[in-house]
């Protein structure tokens, strides 16, 4: 944080703070990753990153979720800070609100739908509840959430935006690429992004020779023996 950043933060009371929108990876490597699954980024990330609990809401299985995060962290119920984040994206961005799994009342709706549709904002992770199930089911705008109710939101604060925060489990910095699909949403830091691309395209690869092995009953039988063996199994 420069020392004019810092100085702004400070003037923010306690519970409020508003950070600039943070760079994520460039625009090659966030297309390179709309192509790979969130289960290949997964495994060649040690397998123990991601969401937990969250579901799809658009309706379409094939949509890829992809872009850059931008962060915001409410207070349970209440939407204030969204309203102001959705002033700051660029198109390509992705929200990822940490709203403390509460789904007693929802973070968004329909009508600011239109807003993400209309500042083309790649999509949304929330961890907390939706309303206007029908709208969001529609193409054009995926998001992932804990829930839904019709109860709608308080509009008061508190709040942050571009702060770091935990979306259902998930560990997300500002500028984060998210990666979203039908298996569920993972962050990728963006200093890391280029080497975690080298690396799912190698296990895609390696899934590729066995996909092939296991359809034509070739596969090497010593890929599980071999473990079984070390722990003492008569294989």
């Amino acid at each position: 944080m420069s020392q004019s950043e810092a100085a702004a933060a400070a003037q923010w009371p306690p519970g409020y703070r508003i950070h600039p929108r943070a760079e994520g990876p460039d625009a090659a490597l966030v297309a390179a990753f709309r192509d790979i699954p969130v289960a290949a980024i997964g495994d060649s990330m040690s397998r123990n990153i991601g969401t937990v609990g969250l579901r799809q809401y658009h309706r379409r299985l094939e949509t890829v979720l992809c872009g850059p995060a931008v962060t915001v962290r409410v207070r349970p119920g209440d939407n204030l800070m969204i309203h102001k984040a959705l002033m700051m994206v660029q198109p390509g961005d992705v929200l990822v609100i940490d709203g403390g799994a509460d789904v007693t009342q929802a973070l968004v709706g329909g009508l600011m739908r239109t807003t993400c549709v209309a500042k083309r904002l790649g999509g949304l992770v929330i961890d907390g509840a939706i309303r206007d199930l029908c709208e969001w089911a529609e193409d054009g705008m995926p998001i992932f959430a804990r829930g839904h109710t019709h109860r709608g939101p308080g509009k008061d604060g508190p709040g942050e935006i571009n702060v770091p925060v935990s979306c259902a489990g998930l560990a997300v910095m500002p500028g984060d690429l998210i990666v979203g699909d039908a298996d569920g949403v993972i962050a990728v830091p963006a200093a890391d992004a280029a080497l975690v691309l080298e690396r799912c395209r190698a296990h895609l690869a390696k899934e590729a020779r066995i996909r092939a092995e296991n359809a034509a009953g070739t596969s090497d039988p010593e890929r599980f023996d071999a473990t079984l063996r070390a722990k003492g199994l008569p294989v």
